[in-house]
C-alpha cells in the first residue's frame, strides 16, 4: 500500500470516529431568546422543551351566552389559534391557543397537552396588538419549557431581526 493511500484511509478512519470528548449543550434550543434567570430557576436541563416554528394563524372573537343566568352572563372571548411545525428533537407542538383575558388579576399558567398537541397559553389583552404585529411582520417561534423544580417558561419570540 502506497504511502498517500495510507495517509488517506487514516483520515478517512480518525474523520468517522465520533468526537467523545464533544461537550453536551445542557441549554435548550433558542435559548439565547430567554431573559436573564436572575432567580437561578433555569440552572438544570429542562424535563420537556416544545418549540414550534408559526407557519398560519387564525384569531377568533367569540361571543357567548354561559347559561339563562340573571342578570344574564355574556362574554366575548378573543383567541389566536397559531400552527406550525415542531423544531427541537423531541417535540410534537403543532398548535398554539392563545386567549386573551382582560378581566382576571392573574393569568392561567401555561400548559401542554400531549394528547391533542396543544400548547395553552394566556396574555393580558393588552398585549394582543404586540402579538399580531409579531405574527404580521417576523418569523415567530413559539416555546414552552418545564422544568423539575416546577417552574415553566413559555414565550413567542422573533428570529434574529437585523436592524434597518
Amino acid at each position: 500500500m502506497s504511502r498517500l493511500t495510507r495517509c488517506v484511509a487514516s483520515f478517512v478512519l480518525v474523520a468517522s470516529l465520533p468526537l467523545a470528548a464533544a461537550p453536551v449543550s445542557t441549554s435548550p434550543l433558542h435559548a439565547q431568546f430567554l431573559p436573564a434567570d436572575d432567580l437561578q430557576l433555569r440552572t438544570e436541563k429542562p424535563d420537556q422543551q416544545q418549540l414550534m416554528l408559526v407557519t398560519s394563524y387564525s384569531v377568533v372573537v367569540g361571543s357567548q351566552r354561559q347559561s339563562n343566568q340573571q342578570p344574564i352572563p355574556v362574554t366575548s372571548p378573543l383567541l389566536v389559534r397559531l400552527k406550525g411545525k415542531p423544531m427541537n428533537q423531541g417535540a410534537t407542538v403543532r398548535e398554539v391557543l392563545i386567549s386573551f383575558d382582560g378581566e382576571s388579576k392573574s393569568l392561567k399558567k401555561p400548559a401542554f397537552d400531549s394528547k391533542t398537541k396543544t400548547l395553552t397559553l394566556s396574555y393580558p389583552v393588552a398585549q394582543y396588538r404586540v402579538v399580531m404585529d409579531l405574527l404580521r411582520n417576523d418569523t415567530l417561534y413559539c416555546q414552552f419549557l418545564t422544568y423539575a423544580n416546577g417552574h415553566i417558561w413559555a414565550d413567542l419570540h422573533t428570529g434574529s431581526v437585523r436592524a434597518r
